[in-house]
């Protein structure tokens, strides 16, 4: 007599479907928890931000009105116990002066909630102690604007972002204008995303290299170059060849910019800038005008990187008008302290160079 064969159970043949379904139910449930949590953290920080701004808004209200500088070191100080005693160490005397410091810094409460739908507490007490007011609106407009986390934050502050930014090196009214467009409409211009110098330690290249020796360097460390030229920027190129009057060109780097909707032209120079440098960049950007430029782009713009920049030539020149700008490039940095002495030169130079420009007319006698 043959023995029947078995019949798998119900339970049996429905394990692998079942399992498969377990997965994915397990999948859709953690991710609804994990955005929860995500949503929650996000609530708890802004609740917590606009707390902090409140507080210290109630305590320096409190001490000027008293107008004097030891009743508020008097008040801070019994007011943290008596907070501390009741709501724990987060309200001790040290965090007080520092939401006192918040709510001096960034008087408008409208401002303030703006910025906190990206910026979190960790973010203002990094922004708080920068000395000068339009750095510190820089620096908030941006991180809300590209989301910076708290670590690059502090990596572009370490880094001197703003100091070396061409908006900085404008007289302060105009600076004042383009970041109040930027908080109002969002509006990132050319000046706030181009930097002098660029940083490109990164690279490794010591002692004597050639313009390909750059180029490799850079090719070989693209994801940190884009980090340096600033958020939004895409690799396009290298060496692309276009034929002009039967003749061949090359440019070196063809990057485009989201943020700017634009391409930008990379030229390496190893010396001094050169004013004939200006005729070469302006054929390539009426090039790529012409064949390579959408519809809905912006006019490109060409980026020259000289070992050294020539302000006067550049000045005369006026590379500005025609979508040219010149940046030096560090492939070794020197000592921080050397390196803001540096930079805050080149800012004051650059403003008293701007302003002599804007008064020069109004002294030209009439013809």
């Amino acid at each position: 007599m043959s023995k029947s064969k078995r019949r798998p159970s119900r339970e049996a043949a429905a394990s692998p479907t079942r399992g498969l379904i377990e997965r994915s139910l397990l999948s859709d449930v953690s991710r609804m928890i994990e955005e929860a949590r995500s949503a929650v953290a996000v609530t708890v920080n802004a609740g917590l931000t606009i707390l902090y701004w409140q507080i210290g808004a109630r305590i320096r209200e409190d001490i000027l009105q008293e107008k004097r500088a030891a009743y508020g070191k008097e008040i801070v100080a019994t007011l943290s116990r008596q907070l501390e005693a009741e709501f724990g160490r987060g309200f001790g005397r040290r965090n007080l002066f520092r939401m006192v410091r918040f709510a001096e810094t960034f008087p408008d409460p409208q401002i303030v909630s703006s910025l906190m739908t990206q910026l979190g507490w960790s973010h203002f007490l990094m922004i708080i102690p920068l000395k000068d007011q339009l750095q510190r609106d820089f620096y908030a407009e941006m991180c809300r604007l590209e989301r910076w986390a708290t670590r690059t934050l502090r990596r572009k502050i370490d880094g001197m972002l703003y100091e070396r930014t061409a908006l900085s090196k404008k007289p302060e009214k105009l600076i004042r204008q383009e970041l109040d467009a930027l908080r109002e409409e969002d509006k990132l211009t050319p000046d706030l995303v181009f930097k002098d110098p660029y940083f490109l330690d990164f690279l490794g290249l010591r002692g004597a290299y050639a313009e390909k020796d750059l180029e490799t360097a850079i090719l070989r460390e693209i994801e940190h170059f884009l980090l340096e030229m600033g958020a939004g920027f895409a690799f396009v190129e290298r060496q692309k060849r276009v034929v002009i009057d039967e003749e061949d060109f090359y440019m070196d780097l063809l990057l485009y910019s989201r943020r700017l909707r634009r391409l930008v032209l990379v030229e390496l120079k190893l010396g001094k800038f050169k004013a004939a440098y200006k005729g070469q960049m302006e054929l390539y950007l009426r090039w790529l005008e012409k064949y390579e430029m959408e519809p809905d782009e912006n006019t490109p713009l060409g980026l020259i990187l000289c070992a050294d920049g020539g302000h006067e030539q550049i000045e005369l020149l006026q590379l500005d008008k025609a979508g040219i700008r010149v940046a030096k490039y560090l492939t070794e940095l020197p000592p921080r302290q050397v390196l803001e002495r540096q930079l805050h030169k080149a800012v004051e130079q650059a403003r008293e160079r701007i302003e002599n420009h804007l008064i020069e007319p109004k002294r030209r006698p009439k013809r």
